[in-house]
């Protein structure tokens, strides 16, 4: 974590990661609400855009970062670029696996 301590404390960085939480927060609030159905839904309803906008969103902002951060800081912006996929796939993870 210190790698990346520089870089981590803008918001440009740990915006996509908290939506990403939040994203993930969402799918199991749903599940833990409603479970796993095996009939799909008429409609996807408001947890599902409200996912998708999470997700959709930090496509902008984490381009941005990269733009600014990996010419001037490389080591400490790939670092949390990791960080960001591997939270943006934690939060996909659930939705492909249980098919939902």
């Amino acid at each position: 974590m210190t790698l990346m301590r520089p870089v981590i404390k803008h918001p440009i960085a740990w915006l996509p990661l908290t939506m990403s939480l939040a994203a993930l927060a969402l799918v199991a609030g749903y599940l833990a609400l409603f479970g796993v159905s095996n009939q799909p839904p008429a409609d996807e309803g408001a947890a599902a855009r409200i996912f998708q906008l999470l997700l959709a969103g930090q496509a902008p902002i984490v381009a941005y970062f990269v733009l600014k951060w990996l010419p001037h800081r490389p080591k400490q912006a790939m670092a949390v670029l990791a960080l960001q996929v591997l939270a943006a796939l934690a939060a996909l993870a659930p939705v492909y696996l249980l098919e939902m």
